[in-house]
């Protein structure tokens, strides 16, 4: 069994992408810079959001925070997106979610520019991964995929389980999986004997919210399990994966914390690089 460790992976990652970027300032005199959007106080995305500008400025990125009370209204929303739309000086725009019930997050996402959306949460973003179309794809899945593609995880060919079926992970993750060659099998939560489904996964990718939900009769042997789940039990970490006993189990495994969660943020830094080098072609 090895540990896929994603800490390590996004470390060299930001490293070259520091080297990029700093390349970038000088030929073009301008900083590669990300806007985001926080409304509210939600603790969990605060925490996000710090690590998110941490890694930015670690690469020599610049980051535009942009905090709203949770009393802002959907169109005061829009019309601050449509300020960060027209700005040169931002090249890539996300909304930290979650947003408040009153406020639609399809509404709010589809407003940022595509060529901004470097979420790629947007519904044309979405519909050009679908049909095989470059473009923005979200970075929990991405980054999943570069991490399996470091440690030379052959995906073609594959039988891989997606359990969970989110616009953000689940259903992109099925795609990007099938884009690889994979055969792909999304479950989810009425799934009947979901067990029987899951042990025929040579890939598993789990992302239900639900703390240590697999276990070791629901893996396969010598299956490769990416752990997308990040559940705070006691003041504790855990994910969706009963990872103390699935992982003797497994060929390759992703710990919690310090697996898929670091690639989520190196990757959207580099949808971000991404942008700023369409926007100054």
């Amino acid at each position: 069994m090895i540990i896929l460790d994603g800490k390590t992976i996004s470390k060299n990652r930001k490293e070259t992408l520091k080297i990029e970027v700093n390349e970038l300032i000088e030929k073009y005199n301008k900083v590669p810079t990300l806007a985001i959007i926080q409304v509210g106080s939600n603790s969990a995305s605060q925490i996000y959001v710090r690590n998110k500008i941490k890694a930015a400025a670690f690469c020599n990125m610049n980051t535009r925070l942009i905090h709203f009370e949770e009393t802002i209204t959907e169109e005061e929303l829009l019309n601050e997106i449509d300020k960060l739309n027209q700005d040169e000086n931002i090249n890539g725009i996300i909304a930290q979610l979650p947003l408040p019930k009153h406020i639609n997050e399809t509404i709010i996402i589809n407003h940022i520019y595509e060529s901004k959306d470097v979420d790629g949460f947007s519904t044309t973003c979405k519909g050009k991964l679908f049909s095989g179309i470059d473009s923005f794809t979200p970075a929990t899945p991405t980054g999943i995929i570069s991490l399996l593609e470091a440690y030379n995880i052959d995906i073609s060919g594959k039988e891989a389980v997606v359990v969970g079926r989110s616009n953000i992970v689940g259903k992109p993750m099925a795609m990007l999986l099938l884009n690889k060659n994979a055969t792909v099998t999304v479950a989810h939560s009425r799934t009947k004997d979901l067990a029987s489904v899951t042990k025929r996964a040579d890939i598993l990718v789990v992302a239900i919210g639900k703390a240590k939900f697999i276990t070791e009769d629901m893996v396969k042997e010598g299956a490769v399990v990416i752990d997308v789940g990040i559940n705070r039990v006691d003041e504790k970490l855990y994910g969706d994966v009963d990872f103390e006993n699935v992982a003797p189990k497994t060929s390759f495994i992703t710990p919690v914390p310090g697996g898929v969660g670091p690639l989520t943020i190196v990757t959207l830094l580099e949808n971000t690089v991404k942008a700023f080098k369409n926007q100054n072609k």
